[in-house]
């Protein structure tokens, strides 16, 4: 086992190789390459902005579902935003740069308005600081871009007071043997509305709904509970490591934004443009809250019991906890496959290093004492499902992510 040092710092600088092969790697796909001989990756908006709603959902204490519902509202507005800018003003060079920079701006401040409301003067300075960026007095580009931003990012918000995500779990909990047990008084499912959600891309939340999981007392169900037992009685400290690293819970970014910083990474070593790197936050934050309807769909099918619950002698992780809602499918999983899956589609040439941090991920879980094998496989499989139909749902060009 690796230490927990060696370990973080194999982990996260693995990013870095993504500038390897930069200026030969194909363009990410449905994306134009062009840059108009500006150097876009020195003046993007979009990064600081996703860096601040990392932040806010940090201090807000977000939980990863209401996490995932928020950012896909700021990336989906961030690319809208700018290319309904382009369209109407087109043209390059430095009046594209601040086009496109206003229209970032301008959607940015509008949605985290909506998500954050006591932060609006912080964010409008935001704006304003943004728009004197640049040499001289604000660029007339920059504010006919953000006046297209604030409208797009008012549809945005729109579309999320009507998405279903604020009404309440109305379903029932069943109980039984084998049946998950809530872990409260009444009973209550944490995210248990996700199956009513709207979803961005998916036709319904039981689109690729996972396969039974192994009957409860089954030989298959008793070989994977074995396994979180003896890893409960002989946790390591590299494991309680692992476990503490991928947890992102409360008071974090979250899982979706460890994700979306991993974006983040790969746009400023590949030095994307404004509209490639809006076009990847959209369709990343998007699939990962596709992902996470599905699994609901699939933890409220099955209403699965997790691990401790099956064995009390099995002990979970401080930094893990017990999360409130059933165990299959693995909800870490479903979401981390889903976007390797996209940020492969961008980054090609990191496949590798990406499918190693979804396994990675998908282990501490079984490290937490939260999750079976069995879940991690379903999850992981979900997931890479809705991400191939995202990605190809996009580059038909007439999706959600398309101006109309």
């Amino acid at each position: 086992m690796r230490t927990t040092t060696a370990r973080i710092a194999a982990l996260l600088p693995v990013l870095a190789l993504l500038s390897a092969c930069a200026d030969h790697s194909p363009a990410p796909m449905g994306i134009s390459a062009s840059r108009s001989g500006v150097p876009f990756a020195s003046g993007l908006a979009s990064p600081a902005w996703q860096g601040t709603a990392a932040t806010l959902v940090a201090q807000a204490n977000f939980n990863a579902q209401v996490a995932g519902h928020a950012y896909p509202l700021l990336g989906v507005a961030q690319y809208l935003a700018v290319q309904t800018a382009e369209g109407a003003a087109g043209g390059g060079g430095r009046n594209q740069l601040e086009l496109d920079r206003g229209a970032v701006a301008g959607a940015s401040a509008v949605v985290l308005t909506y998500l954050f409301p006591s932060n609006a003067q912080m964010l409008e300075d935001m704006v304003t600081a943004q728009a004197n960026t640049g040499p001289g007095d604000p660029h007339p580009a920059f504010a006919r871009g953000e006046a297209i931003g604030r409208a797009v990012g008012a549809e945005i918000v729109a579309r999320a007071q009507g998405d279903g995500f604020s009404l309440p779990f109305t379903g029932t909990i069943p109980t039984g043997p084998g049946l998950w047990i809530s872990n409260t008084t009444p009973p209550t499912i944490a995210g248990g509305q996700l199956p009513g959600v709207t979803p961005w891309f998916l036709t319904s939340p039981s689109q690729f709904r996972s396969a039974p999981p192994p009957a409860f007392g089954s030989a298959a169900f008793n070989v994977d509970l074995a396994e979180v037992r003896q890893v409960s009685d002989t946790r390591t400290a590299d494991q309680v490591a692992i476990a503490a690293f991928w947890a992102q819970g409360v008071g974090t970014r979250s899982t979706p934004g460890f994700w979306l910083q991993v974006a983040t990474d790969g746009i400023d070593q590949h030095g994307l443009s404004e509209r490639e790197a809006t076009h990847l936050y959209a369709l990343l934050g998007a699939t990962m809250f596709d992902a996470q309807i599905s699994c609901w769909d699939a933890k409220e099918t099955y209403w699965y019991i997790r691990p401790w619950q099956a064995d009390p002698a099995i002990t979970t992780t401080a930094a893990v906890g017990k999360p409130n809602h059933p165990a299959y499918p693995s909800g870490h999983s479903c979401l981390s496959a889903s976007a390797a899956e996209v940020l492969s589609a961008f980054f090609p040439e990191q496949r590798a290093q990406l499918d190693a941090m979804v396994a990675e991920a998908g282990l501490s879980r079984i490290y937490g004492g939260i999750h079976y094998r069995f879940d991690i496989t379903a999850g992981q499989a979900l997931g890479r499902n809705v991400a191939r139909f995202t990605i190809a749902a996009d580059a038909s060009g007439s999706s959600v992510l398309t101006p109309h």
